[in-house]
């Protein structure tokens, strides 16, 4: 989906040094902030390494340590927004699941955050409990063989993309079906979609995808964000 940053985690990933580096961007390479798209995790203190410097204290209530955590991102990163904001993965209770959830959805009606989401939802029922609250935007999951590549996720969230408003505006330019964007697009990235369905119309669209050329709208600024969205 994007230029994505995963936060400050076992895996020794630096916020910092990141930050480091996208200041170099805007003062040596014209770069400015508009230009790219940030991405980071807050990370529950399960899932810190406690050998390094914390982001927040991990006395403070769940809340609290996401408006922290959050804060210290916006610092390391040297920005004053995020594009997209997501748990690195469901806390250790529902309630502290919700709570974070909440704070993620406030800091994006203030302006603070474009996007929020999970990552590591890998139970279709976690996805629905925050839909329920608010609107899930981002799910960043690993999909590979050994986890039945993640079928139940993707199924539930495949409706949204086939309604996203850039796929619709494409579908109707090339005056073809959503899902035939995506098979474009998919096809486009090397990638090879395998469709089960034993719908007729459906596997008419698949087949005859391959018809269809993106190259009058790869100039669109629009193509560049959806296709960050997808393989990114």
């Amino acid at each position: 989906m994007r230029s994505a940053y995963k936060n400050k985690t076992k895996n020794n990933l630096r916020e910092d040094l990141v930050g480091e580096a996208l200041q170099e961007l805007y003062d040596k390479h014209g770069k400015k902030r508009e230009d790219l798209w940030l991405q980071t995790k807050f990370t529950s203190i399960t899932g810190q390494d406690r050998s390094k410097p914390l982001p927040y204290d991990p006395s403070l209530s769940v809340s609290e340590q996401v408006c922290a955590s959050f804060q210290t991102s916006l610092r390391n990163l040297h920005t004053t927004y995020l594009d997209s904001y997501i748990l690195h993965s469901p806390l250790s209770t529902q309630a502290d699941t919700l709570a974070a959830w909440n704070v993620l959805n406030s800091l994006k009606e203030q302006g603070k955050v474009r996007m929020i989401g999970v990552s590591n939802a890998y139970q279709v029922s976690i996805i629905e409990l925050l839909d329920a609250e608010h609107k899930v935007e981002v799910v960043q999951n690993r999909w590979y063989q050994e986890n039945d590549w993640d079928k139940d996720v993707v199924k539930y969230c495949s409706p949204s993309l086939l309604k996203h408003r850039t796929v619709l505006e494409f579908a109707q330019n090339l005056q073809c079906t959503p899902a035939q964007v995506i098979f474009c697009l998919a096809q486009f990235n090397g990638v090879t979609p395998l469709a089960g369905s034993k719908n007729p119309t459906h596997m008419k669209d698949g087949v005859t995808a391959e018809n269809i050329s993106l190259d009058r709208l790869l100039s669109d600024p629009k193509m560049e964000g959806l296709q960050k969205l997808l393989f990114e």
